[in-house]
């Protein structure tokens, strides 16, 4: 495992994580039915997804990742960034137990320390919706990787961000969240390439305002709905 801290001289902006939230990254709800069924997903839509390349993790939170992304993918090597101010702390020891190389990056997805064309894959699980400029963070991404290299993103939309029980408990910008539609917006004016069968909109029980209990007593599930959730596989033009 090696760090690589971005300049000091960057202030970009950034919503931290409440207590709550941080806490939450280390639960097995987290790990399990939100980051093992996102990856589970995106591995689904990139069945020809690159081996033995180079893979970026922007927000890596507590790390559960990282094993997880050498496991599903293969890289040979994996860049975790995050600009929390004691990531390199909580993610060390995840980073080094991981079976594949791990360089640590304490620093904004709007600035990602990489040089163009580098990155096979990038993975961008629940982050985009904490980064106020997301436009400038999925250039970013876009420049890094190499021509016809893969962004695997899974995002929480608006309305899961706007219900009451998010806002409570958690923190992000409000102001820039979006719809399932307009995230794949965002996406093909970075430039991405986004097929309709690498697409998915799950409608998972913790992402509904009832927490799956209008389900749970028999209600079914409502016939029209906004999406809370979308995951998505894109591609850099070759």
């Amino acid at each position: 495992m090696t760090s690589a801290s971005a300049p000091s001289s960057q202030k970009l902006a950034f919503v931290p994580e409440t207590r709550f939230g941080l806490w939450f990254l280390s639960t097995p709800t987290w790990r399990v039915h939100v980051l093992g069924r996102a990856l589970a997903d995106l591995q689904r839509l990139a069945p020809d997804a690159p081996r033995g390349g180079v893979m970026l993790d922007i927000g890596t939170g507590q790390g559960h990742s990282l094993p997880e992304m050498a496991t599903r993918f293969a890289p040979a090597q994996i860049h975790a960034l995050d600009p929390e101010p004691d990531f390199e702390a909580r993610v060390g020891a995840m980073a080094k137990a991981c079976p594949v190389p791990v360089t640590l990056h304490a620093a904004h997805a709007e600035s990602i320390p990489l040089p163009d064309a580098s990155v096979d894959i990038v993975l961008c699980h629940q982050t985009l919706h904490h980064i106020v400029d997301q436009s400038a963070a999925l250039a970013e991404v876009f420049r890094v990787l190499k021509p016809g290299g893969m962004l695997l993103l899974a995002e929480s939309t608006r309305a899961y961000i706007h219900s009451w029980v998010i806002r409570l408990l958690f923190r992000h910008p409000m102001h820039v969240q979006r719809s399932a539609e307009e995230f794949l917006a965002l996406i093909r004016d970075a430039g991405f390439h986004v097929d309709a069968d690498r697409i998915s909109t799950p409608y998972l029980w913790w992402s509904r305002s009832d927490l799956g209990a209008r389900e749970w007593l028999g209600f079914g599930l409502p016939k029209n709905r906004e999406e809370t959730l979308l995951n998505v596989v894109a591609r850099k033009p070759g």
